[in-house]
């Protein structure tokens, strides 16, 4: 990697960490609001866990973690700060099927870094995105949700957040889990309804919403997935990026 490579590594690394660590508010918002969906020694898989925001969160509930992170730089931060709380850490991208895949990396804006082109193609004209470019490309493994589940067991809670790949990841899951959550991104509405259509194959699912970093579910009762996808095309719901939870019915 060349100088300028890794000074614009480390500026993208520090940007996150300020991001997602330097507002001690949010850190005790997000832990209120996991502690009603989380219990001590809950096995829960972060899948794109970044610079470990939420995987610290998770084990400071008392789960059990398995991060999965294929970005080096945040893969090897996770391994000198968190290595020996994790039930296991996965240098790895997840997505239908095992082998291997390009990964595309933002190095000034990493949290953007996606196995999709199609999300790099379609949010790359889009406002707040005009300052991005993914200047870096490597070639990572990628496993699948069902072998994730094969190597350390079935999780009671599991977090995708992989810019645009969402319902790659679910595609490789064969059978359904009790919570899931997964990123929404209005300008990839396409992904969002194949992620949804994915897991109402797997089982009978309820559906909440949290718009960007609130930490607070939209609604205060879970709805259909037809009442969820009215909700997503409500005037309110333009408030940009936000997460998807589905709970398993019975």
């Amino acid at each position: 990697m060349t100088f300028p490579a890794r000074l614009a590594t480390r500026f993208g690394l520090a940007r996150s960490l300020a991001i997602y660590y330097g507002q001690p508010w949010r850190r005790l918002s997000l832990r209120r609001f996991y502690r009603s969906l989380i219990a001590p020694g809950d096995l829960v898989f972060d899948i794109g866990a970044h610079v470990g925001s939420r995987a610290k969160t998770f084990l400071s509930l008392g789960a059990e973690v398995v991060a999965i992170e294929p970005q080096p730089v945040c893969a090897d931060l996770l391994e000198r700060h968190f290595s020996q709380r994790f039930t296991g850490l996965e240098r790895v991208a997840v997505g239908a099927t095992m082998g291997e895949v390009t990964l595309r990396i933002s190095s000034r804006h990493p949290t953007v870094s996606s196995i999709s082109s199609d999300f790099i193609e379609t949010v790359s004209h889009a406002q707040g995105f005009r300052s991005v470019t993914w200047d870096r490309e490597i070639l990572v493994p990628m496993t699948t949700l069902d072998a994730l589940i094969d190597r350390y067991g079935k999780p009671a809670f599991c977090k995708i957040d992989v810019e645009g790949a969402e319902s790659q990841v679910l595609a490789g899951l064969s059978q359904p889990l009790p919570l899931i959550a997964f990123e929404t991104i209005p300008a990839m509405r396409s992904d969002t309804q194949a992620a949804l259509a994915r897991l109402m194959t797997l089982g009978d699912y309820r559906f909440n919403k949290v718009v960007g970093e609130r930490h607070r579910f939209v609604w205060s009762d879970w709805k259909s997935v037809d009442a969820l996808m009215e909700g997503l095309d409500a005037p309110s719901a333009g408030e940009g990026s936000g997460d998807i939870y589905a709970r398993l019915v019975g």
